[in-house]
């Protein structure tokens, strides 16, 4: 099977408000509408509560922008979500990540350094191994607060679903407008 397996809703099933801001997200992103809420938004109930959750971490989490962004491309690169490498590329380079790291972070072999590198190693044992020994968390708490900690487990498993969704659906990347 080609194309996606679940097709974007239309107005009337998304829906006022996921036909509304699924438009005012492309507006913001330079794309068309966001496929990630147009099929997403599909399941309205869901939808919603998902967009609160969603929201929460990114862009409304206590983590810096700038960390927030590199993890979440980190996950997109382990997991291989174009979707997600595309829709983020952008968003990272606003939030502060230079071309190079945005390129490096997409790879595996890259060597970081300081935070980034503490970020980068819990990221790729969370995805590969679905935990975090002692020595990482260590190094995490190092880091992070509590809380910071609580909200970075949440944004990368929170990424690794999304990613899931989004290939099992065959979503496509948006197009520019």
């Amino acid at each position: 099977m080609t194309g996606p397996r679940i097709a974007p809703g239309t107005r009337r099933e998304l829906g006022w408000f996921g036909w509304t801001f699924s438009r005012l997200a492309g507006l913001r992103t330079g794309t068309t509408p966001p496929a990630v809420f147009t099929v997403l938004g599909r399941n309205r109930r869901l939808f919603r509560r998902w967009l609160l959750f969603a929201g929460a971490l990114m862009p409304g989490g206590r983590l810096p922008r700038r960390d927030t962004e590199l993890v979440i491309l980190r996950v997109a690169a382990l997991r291989g979500s174009a979707y997600e490498l595309r829709q983020h590329t952008r968003i990272a380079r606003t939030a502060g990540l230079t071309a190079e790291e945005v390129e490096r972070v997409q790879e595996t072999g890259a060597a970081w350094e300081g935070r980034d590198g503490v970020l980068i190693a819990a990221t790729d044992s969370l995805v590969g191994d679905r935990d975090l020994d002692d020595e990482r968390w260590r190094a995490l708490r190092a880091e992070l607060s509590e809380v910071e900690c609580l909200e970075f487990c949440l944004l990368v498993t929170h990424y690794d679903l999304l990613a899931t969704v989004l290939g099992t659906l065959r979503v496509p990347p948006d197009e520019p407008r």
